[in-house]
């Protein structure tokens, strides 16, 4: 810990055995009479980017009216019906901006290439299309969030998180149509040639936030003694806490509350057997069974991490392609990918829908908590900006346009939300919306992959 008289230092830090707990933004950071914005507690911008394959349900996403204007529905209001799939978005609807008829070109089979249509998720947030080899010759792109990691995330801890909620398993070179697998267990790469790996276990991303690093023998003794981190620091932490006012002890009494029940539930996933889940995936040991409880705490960690300025920069795999993954939680009882083919039967179209619709109530979790978490002059909804998406419109054929995208959050004040804008079909592709997304964080490039400019109507 760094005290001044005036102030406690943004970076301060508890250190126990095995342990540096990082602390969440209090009044106490901010010097006297001094503005917010000129001080290293200034709200500093987050960013997400979650990509689910498969694409969603025609005719279950998109919202009446919008344009890259004003939205108005059918009465002229500024609010719209939010569709089935994105009913629980409704809530957030100042801060939530529906894209639809977007163009990832860069999911398509080249001119004269027959498949190539799954398999390149890595395309997501680059917008490049993948090199065609099985073999180490692996080239695609610089993903935007890697991008944004080291415009604003080389002053903390980690300055990127990587999540994934599905084991690649042995894959580990050809997953189909001749493409390597490393195109599909990474949507976030350092390098056209550099890949990211996906962290599927809880537990390695909650010792990464809050282990120093420096002895894994008592990070290991303290896992068998089931001992939480916070023992680590009790003393320091009654020591730290006397002299704060009363709303920063009460808001270092919540945070520590959160840590502790991350730990409870991590206890319950490390007891997971390894064995094929009743969703049909094999469940590696200290991974959740359930897709509910993993993502809950994937978001739960990067809530904290954003919470406490470990991390500005995160991504999500919620899928790899081809899964056959059920999410009993949805209401449906069918397989991922089986579900998108539904050969236009509008009853299967319905049933899909609703993965759809589960997957995104998964979203509104992370962001419901990002809304209700104070930061600085705000919250840190106002301070974030989450992307989710897909690249693939309607999957029963694979077509990669009218592809849905989602934009949610105040991205310091740079987004405008509450509209849907759509764009012509094959006219305006995802990269346009990439590069208008690094504009967002201060990073202007003339283009990003498959780009022709500025995503019109958006900020």
């Amino acid at each position: 810990m760094f005290i001044t008289k005036k102030h406690i230092s943004r970076r301060a830090v508890l250190k126990g055995a095995g342990v540096a707990i990082a602390l969440p933004l209090l009044d106490s950071m901010v010097p006297a009479q001094t503005p917010l914005a000129k001080t290293a507690a200034a709200p500093k911008p987050r960013f997400t980017a979650i990509f689910v394959p498969h694409g969603m349900a025609p005719g279950w996403w998109i919202p009446e009216g919008g344009g890259p204007g004003e939205p108005k529905s059918a009465a002229g209001a500024a609010h719209y019906e939010y569709p089935f799939i994105m009913k629980s978005l409704e809530p957030f609807h100042d801060k939530t901006v529906i894209l639809s008829g977007l163009w990832s070109k860069s999911a398509e089979p080249p001119p004269g290439v027959t498949g190539a249509d799954h398999w390149v998720a890595a395309a997501f947030l680059c917008a490049n299309k993948p090199k065609k080899t099985t073999g180490a010759d692996i080239y695609d792109g610089t993903t935007i969030d890697q991008l944004i990691a080291q415009k604003i995330g080389q002053d903390t801890l980690l300055p990127s998180l990587q999540f994934g909620l599905e084991d690649p398993g042995a894959n580990s070179s050809n997953c189909g149509e001749g493409y390597s697998c490393a195109y599909t267990n990474s949507i976030s790469w350092t390098s056209p040639t550099q890949p990211l790996p996906m962290e599927l276990n809880p537990q390695v991303i909650f010792e990464k936030l809050f282990g120093d690093g420096s002895n894994e023998g008592e990070r290991k003794l303290r896992r068998e003694q089931d001992r939480s981190i916070l023992d680590s620091v009790t003393q320091s932490l009654t020591r730290f806490k006397k002299d704060l006012p009363a709303n920063d002890r009460e808001k270092l009494d919540e945070y520590a509350d959160d840590i502790r029940e991350l730990e409870r539930r991590l206890d319950i996933a490390k007891k997971a057997s390894g064995t094929v889940s009743t969703e049909g995936v094999t469940v590696p040991a200290g991974v959740p069974e359930s897709f509910d409880e993993h993502v809950k705490l994937h978001f739960d960690l990067q809530h904290l991490a954003f919470k406490a300025d470990i991390t500005r920069v995160s991504s999500v795999l919620f899928a790899r392609d081809l899964t056959a993954r059920r999410y009993p939680e949805s209401g449906s009882n069918s397989g991922f990918h089986g579900a998108s083919h539904h050969a236009e039967n509008p009853e299967r179209i319905a049933d899909y829908s609703k993965i759809n619709r589960y997957h995104v109530q998964c979203l509104s979790y992370f962001i419901d908590k990002l809304k209700k978490t104070p930061d600085g002059d705000g919250t840190l909804l106002d301070h974030s900006l989450v992307l989710y998406g897909t690249n693939m419109g309607d999957s029963n054929q694979h077509l990669h346009y009218d592809v849905p995208h989602i934009l949610i959050g105040g991205a310091n004040g740079q987004l405008k939300g509450g509209r849907h804008l759509h764009y012509d079909t094959k006219t305006i592709t995802s990269g346009n919306l990439l590069l208008s997304v690094l504009d967002m964080y201060g990073i202007h490039q003339d283009s990003i992959g498959d780009s022709t400019g500025r995503l019109t109507g958006l900020v």
